[in-house]
């Protein structure tokens, strides 16, 4: 079992900036995808971002360049910078990893205020 705990949300004027963390319960330098994801009231859960275990990024084009997803092997977290946040970023905001079954974190709450 992998507990994926997720930190750092909160509100945020227009145009702030919040990091969020994800600590894992177990090592993630196995784990090659790391994910964000989130999940706005009313719609689908979508991918936020990527990373690998080599470093590289992928994102949902409404994070390209506002968004950087990084990890630490050494601490298990995978952190999410978010800059130029707008109201349209405001989602409960989950962590994703795969070790051989797939996990979940609890989510944590972005609200932009306009």
């Amino acid at each position: 079992q992998v507990q994926l705990v997720e930190s750092g949300g909160g509100l945020v004027q227009a145009g702030g900036s919040l990091r969020l963390s994800c600590a894992a319960s177990r090592s993630i330098s196995s784990v090659d995808a790391m994910g964000w994801y989130r999940q706005a009231p009313g719609k689908q859960r979508e991918l936020v971002a990527t990373i690998t275990t080599g470093g590289s990024a992928a994102y949902a084009d409404s994070a390209k360049g506002r968004f950087t997803i990084s990890r630490d092997n050494a601490k298990n977290t995978v952190y999410l910078q978010m800059n130029s946040l707008k109201p349209e970023d405001t989602a409960v905001y989950y962590c994703r990893g795969r070790w051989g079954n797939e996990y979940w974190g609890q989510g944590t709450q972005v609200t932009v205020s306009s």
